[in-house]
């Protein structure tokens, strides 16, 4: 699973109301999570689109990286509701 980077698509930004004198904070939950070549050279850092073909551009990348041991999943198990499938159909060919 060597050259591949979590990345996730995250939701809009949600504005959440807070107490008077407290500043406004966002919440940006993940809508999905992909996965995307590592750059050439840079393992840590993501190419341009993810394997089913989207931008990474504005998706975070994840602090986890794919394991190499059979029969875990590439993902991080708390999102496995949200994985692309068409990602990862790719990495399980």
């Amino acid at each position: 699973m060597s050259g591949i980077v979590v990345v996730y698509e995250l939701d809009k930004a949600v504005a959440t109301r807070s107490s008077p004198g407290v500043p406004d904070s966002e919440e940006r939950p993940v809508h999905r999570v992909h996965a995307a070549p590592a750059t050439p050279g840079v393992p840590a850092a993501t190419g341009p689109r993810t394997l089913c073909g989207k931008d990474t551009f504005a998706m975070a990348t994840a602090h986890r990286k794919p394991t190499e041991r059979p029969g875990e999943p590439w993902y991080p198990a708390e999102y496995a509701s949200v994985v692309c499938p068409d990602c990862n159909a790719v990495i399980e060919t």
